[in-house]
């Protein structure tokens, strides 16, 4: 009830407005102590080990909402098991310009086209640094806008080495509608010399003790063929984890309606269905050889326990969180722990 009251106030404002506000308000909530029944959520899930961390619960929150890692301590209060901030890049940029959020209300939707705005990895080691809560840490990693794509490993490799010491496991975007040239990254040559460059660096750094999890998140563009030679590449190289799916490119969910026509990546609702049929392929050619994290269109309780049912190990939500508030993730737990018996 409360969330529905505030929801019409933060509906009102654009998109990002509402974005920023609810972020900071989030922040202030926490210092206050407002925050302590979100310890209480987070108790009510089930413990589920992937990509080798023990997870709390299944539940986190997806990359997207803290680009850059200021508000870990009040969403992990919230009762997420665990936060993944980014995309991170090298050197801070602003981002595509504004307006460059917008809501489909009637959808359940939003549409983005952010364009990696953060501060920079340096300032989110800083902030991961100061936290006072303790969820597992997930950094999304790209490249910077300036970088060509033919540099693009280096500023993963960049990302990836400063951010390894202080990261439970380490998210690998390639697949941001967003940032030009990106999702080249997800085919054929390119895609395996990345993930082999990153695979080394990894063992690398893992050879003073901690060994950090790698996850590549794909897109849900990708054709059938296409998706069974990513996952090829992923196992070849034994990534970690897959995270399925990035906001998709295809609007004819929301044709017709208000910023139908507005470039950018198109999230929540019209997402349910074809995120989960990835994932369930996903699943079907990795087996158990890999990690699974659902995300994308996962709106609601059944939303979640579908997902899990597909092959999923963990769940993400963003848009959900938007339009449903902080009560989905306790929903999603009490849903998940009946269906367990």
């Amino acid at each position: 009830m409360l969330y529905s009251t505030l929801r019409r106030f933060l509906f009102s404002l654009s998109a990002e407005n509402a974005h920023d506000i609810s972020l900071w308000t989030i922040a202030l909530a926490y210092r206050l102590g407002l925050l302590g029944w979100g310890s209480k959520t987070g108790r009510e899930g089930k413990p589920v080990e992937a990509m080798g961390l023990k997870f709390s619960h299944p539940v986190g929150l997806a990359a997207g909402l803290d680009k850059s890692g200021d508000f870990i301590d009040g969403l992990s209060a919230l009762g997420f098991s665990f936060v993944e901030i980014g995309t991170l890049t090298p050197r801070a940029q602003p981002g595509n310009p504004h307006p460059r959020m917008f809501r489909v209300p009637g959808h359940d939707a939003i549409l983005n086209r952010m364009g990696f705005n953060n501060k920079g990895i340096n300032h989110a080691l800083e902030r991961i640094a100061a936290c006072k809560e303790s969820p597992i840490i997930g950094l999304n990693i790209g490249k910077n806008l300036a970088t060509p794509i033919e540099k693009a490993v280096e500023d993963y490799l960049h990302c990836l080495k400063l951010g390894y010491s202080s990261a439970d496991y380490i998210s690998v975007n390639i697949s941001s509608p967003n940032t030009p040239g990106l999702r080249e990254l997800q085919y054929g040559d390119q895609l395996a010399n990345l993930l082999e460059k990153l695979k080394n660096q990894q063992l690398a750094l893992a050879s003073d003790g901690k060994y950090v999890p790698l996850a590549v998140k794909l897109a849900p563009d990708l054709t059938p063929t296409e998706l069974g030679m990513c996952c090829e590449n992923i196992l070849k190289h034994d990534i970690d984890g897959i995270i399925a799916t990035n906001t998709t490119l295809d609007k004819s969910a929301i044709q017709g309606a208000r910023f139908s026509t507005e470039a950018g990546g198109l999230s929540g609702a019209p997402l349910t269905i074809p995120a989960c049929s990835m994932l369930r392929e996903i699943k079907r050619i990795t087996g158990e050889k890999v990690s699974l994290i659902g995300v994308g269109g996962i709106m609601n309780a059944d939303d979640a326990r579908e997902r899990i049912a597909a092959g999923a190990d963990l769940l993400q939500i963003y848009s959900g969180f938007v339009y449903r508030g902080p009560s989905l993730i306790g929903d999603i737990l009490k849903v998940l722990r009946e269906s367990a018996g």
